[in-house]
């Protein structure tokens, strides 16, 4: 900070420019300090373990045998469907929850019941995979007796009991699957488009028709191509992303005798492998879907950093089309809530049930009893596995946090070349699927831990949480207006000071890193299954047990999937704005 003359008054010049020119940037050695934590989880629970990953499915013993396993891995049975069940997948289930979400986020702009709307929409992106593998696994049931959309499917098909259609059957369920997952992610997307719609500057719109445009060009010009599309990007890639966790809800909601018709690589690799070691064949599996899922977030990445483009001008304008009624948007969004309901209604009925009354014929058959809920209470199994979930997600969401904050703090003042290249490699970090790299992590914690602990298992999930995190917080701090940057730095008499005080102005991200790690870490199925051990076993893992005896247990496992939602669902519908508002802040630089 310095003082000079402007025009004969004396002025205070405050540096807000580039990384560590002054006070309130670290110096180099406490720059190096702050990244050491992050570096350290990334480079030995994620780089070493994609390295490590990518030696073994080139070599056998250590002896090169270059594309040997990824032949025999892709001329394996069956692996040339899985490899295509799995781009279907990710280029598919997007496309739909993209459209969807951007469908529904317009209806419930104009529907005066657009908020309790997006609400009920919102519901199931909080609910565990898990808890929605055993809500579609009780509406698709094969017996009609017991399943809702069995039933109704007999009913419009006109079709004998005996030859109700199997939803679940080899020939409808990946169908089935990717309806839930649909049912689970469209809310995300809705609230995304929603805050993208309200953010449009109704200036540009203005500007298109000054210049003759019509309502089509207002849509395109306005809307889509300076926010919209990148928009699109953006949930179109995090549903790719998250299409890598199916693993969860072909586990929990596939019976068994059809789970090859379903597999992914997902399943696949965790089948190859063994879990937690590393094999030939496996690795090279690994490596395939590493590069594809790596290879299409950097596309999406391009998008992401689209710029705004000048309205568009045309000679000879058409006609305006008509606007859709207001009466169209409505029944859009109370079709959508009421379809969103209907899995729920399914699960909570299903858990007033007893075992027998479950078990023996559909909720809608006999009145509730709370025998589900009252055995339960009365045990000591789920609230011990609660209490043990609980404190591993708040220990792994509070490391997470401390950790991305100092990394995040030195890493926002960089700028070009450096600043994109470590925005692309947070990125790459944040999308390597846990199943690629188990074996090598399991290495990894053999050598400074026992296997199977809550230690070790806290050590994965805050190694998988961390690059996220940096990345969020970081754009965030770089997004801020330079009045409050210049506000910390002469407020704050050390770095530590005012990197609070920038924190303060991103409560935002800060809210949002902190209940997606805290809901991640609490729905997590794959992790707690590959790391956790007798003594350390998780939510996701102890329901998934539960779905062993399906039909039998099906009273007791919907209560508990109840009892195991409220939290994250509260959590979610509580900060949602903030997560909005975290999650689109910045850029990929």
């Amino acid at each position: 900070m310095s003082q000079v003359r402007v025009l004969g008054e004396l002025a205070v010049l405050d540096d807000v420019g580039p990384a560590r020119r002054g006070r309130a940037y670290p110096a180099a050695g406490a720059t190096s300090a702050l990244l050491l934590p992050a570096a350290v989880l990334l480079g030995g629970l994620v780089l070493w373990p994609v390295l490590r990953t990518m030696h073994a499915s080139v070599t056998t013993d250590g002896r090169w045998v270059g594309a040997a396993h990824f032949r025999t891995a892709l001329a394996a049975p069956g692996t040339g469907a899985v490899v295509g069940r799995t781009v279907l997948w990710a280029l598919l289930v997007p496309a739909v929850v993209t459209a969807l979400g951007y469908l529904l986020a317009a209806a419930s702009r104009r529907s005066q019941e657009g908020g309790l709307v997006r609400l009920i929409l919102l519901v199931p992106v909080a609910l565990p995979l898990v808890v929605t593998g055993v809500t579609f696994r009780l509406m698709y049931d094969p017996d009609p007796s017991r399943g809702l959309a069995t039933l109704v499917a007999t009913r419009l098909t006109g079709r004998p009991v005996e030859d109700a259609p199997q939803l679940l059957g080899p020939g409808m369920v990946t169908v089935a699957l990717m309806s839930a997952f649909v049912w689970a992610w469209v809310g995300l997307a809705v609230l995304v488009f929603r805050s993208a719609l309200d953010a449009v500057p109704p200036s540009l719109a203005d500007a298109v028709r000054a210049y003759g445009g019509t309502r089509r060009h207002v849509l395109w010009d306005a809307q889509w191509r300076p926010l919209l599309l990148r928009t699109t990007a953006v949930v179109f890639a995090l549903v790719a992303v998250g299409t890598s966790r199916t693993f969860d809800l072909i586990l929990v909601m596939t019976p068994g005798s059809v789970r090859d018709e379903a597999s992914v690589l997902a399943l696949r690799i965790w089948q190859t492998s063994g879990g937690t070691t590393t094999t030939g064949d496996g690795a090279a599996l690994g490596v395939v879907w590493l590069v594809a899922v790596i290879g299409g977030i950097m596309v999406a990445a391009l998008f992401v950093r689209q710029a705004w483009p000048p309205p568009r001008v045309e000679a000879a304008p058409e006609p305006a089309p008509l606007a859709p009624p207001r009466r169209v948007f409505r029944l859009l969004a109370a079709g959508a809530a009421i379809a969103w309901l209907v899995p729920l209604a399914v699960l909570v009925a299903t858990s007033a049930h007893g075992r027998v009354d479950a078990a023996a014929r559909g909720w809608w058959s006999a009145p509730p009893n709370g025998e589900s809920y009252r055995d339960l209470v009365t045990g000591t199994e789920l609230w011990r596995t609660l209490g043990f979930t609980l404190l591993l997600a708040t220990a792994v969401t509070a490391t997470v946090l401390v950790v991305a904050l100092l990394a995040a703090y030195p890493l926002a003042w960089l700028t070009g070349p450096a600043a994109q290249a470590t925005g692309l490699l947070l990125l790459a970090a944040s999308v390597v699927p846990i199943q690629v790299i188990a074996g090598p992590v399991n290495e990894v914690l053999g050598l400074v831990l026992s296997s199977g602990t809550a230690q070790g298992l806290a050590l994965v999930h805050i190694a998988l949480g961390v690059p996220f995190a940096v990345l969020v917080l970081r754009n965030a701090f770089a997004d801020l207006p330079v009045e409050q940057v210049r506000d910390a730095r002469l407020g704050g008499r050390r770095w530590w000071h005012t990197l609070r005080r920038l924190a303060r102005h991103n409560l935002s991200a800060v809210v949002a890193v902190s209940v997606l790690e805290f809901v991640q870490v609490w729905n997590d199925l794959v992790v707690g299954r590959l790391f956790g051990g007798p003594g350390s076993s998780p939510l996701g893992p102890f329901l998934a047990e539960q779905t062993r005896s399906f039909v039998s247990n099906s009273g007791a496992l919907a209560a508990s999937s109840v009892l195991a939602s409220v939290l994250p669902v509260v959590l979610v519908v509580l900060s949602r704005r903030h997560l909005v508002a975290g999650l689109v802040s910045g850029g990929v630089r």
